[in-house]
C-alpha cells in the first residue's frame, strides 16, 4: 500500500454535489487516506442543501454525515472563513486538493491569484507548493472568459476534470455513473481505488 495521503476537498456553489458527496464516500473508504481537509463554501452550502435535501442550517459536520450515511472518521472540516487555517499555510502537509464541483465564480479568483477565503488560498497553496490540484467545473456552455481562466491555471499546474461523466461502462445507474467519473478524479488526486477505469478497446478485432 501507498504512503497515507492527507487530501483537501472543497466544496463551490456550482451544481454537481453529488460529485463532491461520491468522493467523500470514497475518500472515507480508502486505506490510503489518513485525513479529508473539507472546506465549504457558503454557496457550496447552499446547492448541498438544493441537490441533496439536506438542511444547510446545521453545522457542516452534521452535514456530511447526512452526506455519507455515517460520522466521519477522518474528516477534519476548516470554516471558509478562517484565513489562518492550518491548510491556509504551505508549511502543513497535504498531498494533493480537489474542488468539486468548482464554480465558474471560483475558477476566475483561482485564475487572478486573488485568494477571498479559505477554500481559494487551500487550492492557491497548492499552486504554489507544485502539489496536485485537481478542479472539476461544472458549467455549460463555457464563455471565452471561463475557458481563459481554465487555460490560466492549467498552465499554473492545476489538472482541469471538468465534470463529464463517461458511458463507456454502461453504467446501470445515476450512482454508477458519478463513481465512475470520481474514480478518475481519485485517479489525478493520486489515491488508488478498486475500480477499472482504464478502457481497453475492443480486442474482438484484433
Amino acid at each position: 500500500m501507498s504512503e497515507v495521503k492527507s487530501i483537501t476537498v472543497g466544496i463551490s456553489g456550482a451544481s454537481g454535489a453529488i460529485y463532491a458527496q461520491r468522493l467523500l464516500l470514497q475518500l472515507e473508504a480508502s486505506p490510503e487516506v489518513r485525513q479529508i481537509n473539507l472546506v465549504v463554501s457558503g454557496p457550496g452550502r447552499r446547492v448541498i442543501m438544493d441537490e441533496l435535501d439536506i438542511n444547510s442550517t446545521i453545522s457542516v459536520e452534521q452535514m456530511i454525515e447526512e452526506m455519507i450515511g455515517r460520522p466521519s472518521t477522518k474528516t477534519v472540516v476548516f470554516h471558509p472563513g478562517d484565513i489562518g487555517a492550518a491548510i491556509a499555510s504551505g508549511s502543513y502537509p497535504v498531498d494533493a486538493m480537489s474542488i468539486i464541483p468548482c464554480s465558474s465564480s471560483t475558477i476566475g479568483v483561482l485564475a487572478s491569484g486573488s485568494s477571498r477565503n479559505l477554500l481559494h488560498r487551500a487550492a492557491d497553496v497548492c499552486l504554489k507548493e507544485g502539489r496536485r490540484l485537481v478542479i472539476v467545473p461544472r458549467e455549460t456552455p463555457l464563455s471565452i472568459i471561463h475557458l481563459e481562466n481554465l487555460l490560466r491555471l492549467r498552465q499554473a499546474g492545476a489538472m482541469i476534470v471538468p465534470a463529464m461523466p463517461a458511458f463507456y461502462h454502461r453504467p446501470s445507474d445515476i450512482n454508477s455513473l458519478v463513481d465512475h467519473f470520481v474514480y478518475r478524479v481519485m485517479d489525478h488526486l493520486g489515491v488508488a481505488h478498486s475500480e477499472e477505469t482504464v478502457w481497453h478497446g475492443d480486442v474482438s478485432h484484433v
